[in-house]
Order: structure tokens, then sequence, then C-alpha cells
């Protein structure tokens, strides 16, 4: 197997090909692999060895690339880290991975006092090696990433990604895409996601491409970065494309080097792909997929049929089917639970034997997802089974909401459910019960959880009330709350960053 996504192994490695850029300069193959292994030998003389956890804690960036990359040169694993994250948060994650060092920006480091992790600031990252050192193999079987994803218990879990996840997962996409070294991706999705790292930087290492970064989304810099750079292809979030399309007439973006978008991580409606398409002339082409199997496992093709409101059908090399609640195969166009098997399917979750048992069954990967699979072989998404909130592209899980309401003194249980957003898909909305005599209103726990939440897992609304709706087995009855909800309206606070 030859791990072609790894810098040093690409068809272009030890070139002046472009390799990573920014919106200020250009960084050819040679001058990465120089950088990556500087930063490797820095790693070596802190204590930094094969199997330790880096965690790359930054913005969207060239330095982020080279974190990883020297990571894995020294044969550890990155954890890459939401830049927002709180103190709390944080912490989690640093032990939870018992990361060895973190990887982050000084106004990172001076907002989070209490992270006992060793720090290296990005400021000191080397960017020349002092010696020459023999590079070693990657083998395929090592990890590689460790992206955390929450689950159904709120606490969020380390999915291990190895060498030949990666492989896997980058072959599947060149071939379906047809890929090539003439190929750029304009890289805006946060790369604490494995979507960034797999499709819009591996993929194009993977046959001698490029890729240019860009360090947040806002629609007008977006559209002005695509004019620059001439990218040939970036994936995309529902919410960015819905911001793309609000932009006014006048507006009139240059995508013309853009031969398709990727468009997932959320549902997306059959009305928004149109009016995106048509307006700025785009192939746009919808996938699915999950961090347990590497981020892509369905993509309509950009050749041969493309049926609106189906994700495609299966990536080359992998394996889907549907089953039913014991795991028997349905027949095609009845509903089941969605399992893929295939080279790209995760390791399984650090720490967590059992989790990964449940969510592994004898070699396919069940996503808790509901779909349909049609004659052809294309799946549409048609429910989730898990209690999963999509933000603009993010996965929020209530449960991790609820579970930090509850540490508020005057509160006695939550519960966080979904309300529909015009832009961003959907947003969390709250509804909490008081412990009797306490006195609480919303403001003061929307306050909470600002404290204890990354920005967009705090809740769009939040009502206090007297009880929560059951249904007959006691259990909060869910599906009431959310028919309660009304729209959340579109609002600055409440747009896009990537």
């Amino acid at each position: 197997m030859t791990l072609n996504h790894l810098l040093w192994l690409s068809p272009a490695a030890g070139t002046t090909a472009d390799c990573i850029g920014d919106d200020t300069r250009m960084l050819s193959y040679a001058e990465v692999d120089t950088l990556a292994r500087a930063f490797a030998e820095q790693l070596t003389e802190l204590g930094v060895s094969q199997g330790d956890v880096v965690g790359v804690m930054l913005e969207n960036s060239i330095e982020l690339v080279v974190g990883i990359l020297g990571t894995w040169l020294v044969g550890a694993i990155a954890t890459p880290i939401n830049p927002t994250f709180t103190e709390r948060e944080l912490t989690y994650q640093l032990g939870d991975s018992e990361a060895s060092l973190l990887l982050a920006d000084e106004a990172t480091l001076g907002r989070v006092p209490g992270i006992r992790t060793r720090a290296l600031p990005v400021t000191e990252m080397r960017t020349a090696p002092t010696r020459e050192t023999e590079r070693r193999t990657t083998d395929a079987g090592e990890i590689a990433l460790l992206i955390y994803t929450s689950g159904s218990t709120g606490q969020p879990k380390g999915v291990m990604l190895d060498h030949a996840n990666l492989n896997a997962m980058t072959t599947s996409f060149v071939d379906h895409v047809d890929m090539t070294e003439a190929d750029r991706a304009l890289l805006v999705l946060p790369m604490f996601h494995v979507n960034a790292i797999s499709l819009s930087w591996l993929s194009p290492i993977t046959v001698g491409g490029s890729t240019v970064i860009v360090k947040r989304f806002a629609p007008v810099p977006f559209t002005e970065a695509v004019a620059r750079h001439r990218p040939t292809f970036f994936s995309a979030v529902p919410a960015i494309l819905a911001r793309l399309v609000e932009l006014p007439p006048e507006i009139a973006p240059d995508f013309s080097s853009v031969r398709f978008v990727i468009c997932g991580a959320a549902p997306v409606s059959r009305e928004l792909l149109q009016l995106s398409a048509e307006r700025f002339n785009l192939r746009i082409i919808e996938g699915y997929g999950l961090t347990e199997g590497t981020c892509a496992s369905t993509c309509n093709p950009l050749e041969g049929p493309h049926k609106l409101g189906s994700v495609g059908p299966v990536l080359p090399g992998q394996r889907i089917k549907l089953t039913d609640d014991k795991g028997n195969p349905v027949p095609t166009g009845e509903r089941g639970e969605i399992r893929i098997s295939g080279p790209n399917v995760m390791r399984g979750y650090l720490g967590r034997p059992e989790a990964t048992a449940e969510t592994i069954v004898d070699g396919w990967l069940r996503t808790g997802d509901v779909g349909v699979l049609d004659e052809d072989g294309y799946l549409r998404i048609v429910d989730r089974m898990k209690d999963m909130i999509i933000r603009g592209g993010e996965n929020i899980y209530p449960k991790e909401i609820e579970t930090h309401l509850a540490t508020h003194p005057a509160v006695l249980e939550a519960a966080v459910v979904g309300a529909p957003h015009a832009t961003l898909g959907e947003v969390p909305v709250a509804f909490v019960v008081a412990l009797p005599g306490a006195q609480v209103n919303s403001e003061e726990l929307i306050a909470h959880c600002a404290e204890g939440l990354a920005k967009i897992k705090v809740p769009a609304e939040l009502t206090v009330v007297e009880e929560l709706p059951r249904n007959p087995v006691g259990k909060i009855d869910k599906p009431e709350l959310r028919r309660r909800v009304a729209a959340v309206s579109s609002s600055p606070e409440t747009a896009v960053s990537a």
C-alpha cells in the first residue's frame, strides 16, 4: 500500500509544484516538507515520540497543516481541536486523548489558563531543520488522527483513524471525481473535522494537486478568494450555499474555474441546490458520510445520473446496505438503517471498546441513520436515529448541552431539541425545569451555557417551563417539544462561521 496522502510520498514530493497556500503565499511541496521536518525535529526534542498524541488547536492555516504533518513524521497522532472551545471542552479532549503537547496560538493559551498540558505557541514553531535526519517509514496501521465526535452519552469520543483509513478515503474520492495534479481545492470548512482534512487537503496531495486555505467563511471574501485563486473544487455545507445565494443580485462571482462543489454534512433542500447551481453555474454533488467512515461513503457522480434529493451511490472501494432493527437486509425501496463497510471504517473509539463493538458489527459500521436505496443504488437519507442537531454542518448533541445545563444549581432537568433555521438548517433550543423554590431565568441559563460550551452549542432560545412532556413510559417526549418549536429566524448572531 502506497500512502500517497503523505506529503513526502505524493507524486509531487520534493518538487516546486504548488502545494499549500493561503491569502498571502503559496508554498511548494519541497517548502512544506522542509517546514514539516523542522517541526518534527522540534517535537522530538520536546520528547514527543511514536504513539504520543499532539493537540493542534489552530484556525485554518498553513501552520495547522504543518503541525499535523510534523506529528506524523515522528509517528505521533494528531488530534485537531476546535479553536473556539471553552476551557472545559479543551480540558476534556486533552485529557481523554492523553495529549502530551498542545500547539496553539497565544490568544488561545491566554484564555485557557487552567490547561495543564504542555503548550507550544504557534509562533515558536521551528521553520528550518538544524540537521539531516533519516526519514522514518510510516506504517499504514499507525493511528494518524483522533477526531472527536459526540454520541448518545453526550461525552465526545475520539474516533481513531489510521493511515490506511486516510489512504482508502482519499483514493476513493480521487477516483470518484477524476482528480488530477491540475486540481486545486479551496479549503473553507474547519480543519478540526475530517471532511476538510480528507477531501480538501489530503486528496489533492494524493495526486500532486494543491490546496488554498481560507481561515473562515464570509460570503464576499469567499467569492473573492475563488476569483483570485481559481480553484477547481471546494467542499461546502448547505449553510455556505445559503449565504452565497443571499448575496445581492449585483454581485456576480466568477466561479468559472470550479468544475464541481461537493455538499454534505447536513440535509440540503432541492430548492437550495437548484438556486445555487443556477445562479453561479455550479455543478453541485451531494454526498453522505460519517467521521467514523473517514468522511464520505456515498456521493452523486460528476457524470451520469444526478438525482436531486439523493446523496448518490456508494463510493469506490466501499459497500453499503440497509437493515432492519435486527440487522437483516431490507428490500430495495424500503427504509432501513444505513450500514457501511470498507477500508475507510475507523479503527474504533479511543478507550471505548464497548461503544466500538456496538458501532462496528461484523465489520459493518452502524451509522444510526435511516435511508432508502433505489433500484440504481442511489441513497436517500430520510431520518436520523440519533438525537443529533446539525447546525451549519456542525454536529451538536443535545445530551452534552443538557448535561451542562444540569450543572446549574437551579436546574432540575433540561431537554434540548433542534429548531428549523433558514440558513443553518437547525439550531439548538432548550426547555428547562427549575428546582422547586429556585428562581432562574433564561438569560442566566444561556449565560451559564456560554461559559462552558462552544458558541454553536449555546441554545438559540431557552424556555423555563413547569414540566416537560413525557411519553407513556415516562421518557421526555422530544417529538412533542419539536412540534412546539417555531423556526428561529436568521440573524448575524447565528450566521455560519467555518
